[in-house]
């Protein structure tokens, strides 16, 4: 799910989103996109992220693992 929701937002294949896969650096994102994208992660899973951990999520990965941490309060 979280793939497709960067694929989306980033417009780049699924297959190359990989766990590890910078956001910036490896698929090209920019600023807005990463800001975009973080809106769209807590939209599909009714998470609020802060400001200050989303500029952790920097990867797939990192953005999966965040959101089951912080899924399993609700």
């Amino acid at each position: 799910k979280v793939k497709a929701i960067v694929s989306d937002k980033l417009n780049v294949g699924e297959d190359q989103i990989t766990e590890n896969a910078s956001f910036t650096q490896d698929l090209g994102a920019d600023s807005l996109d990463t800001v975009e994208l973080v809106m769209a992660l807590e939209d599909e899973f009714g998470l609020d992220i802060p400001d200050d951990e989303a500029e952790k999520l920097t990867t797939a990965g990192k953005a999966i693992d965040y959101i089951l941490g912080h899924q399993k309060g609700k």
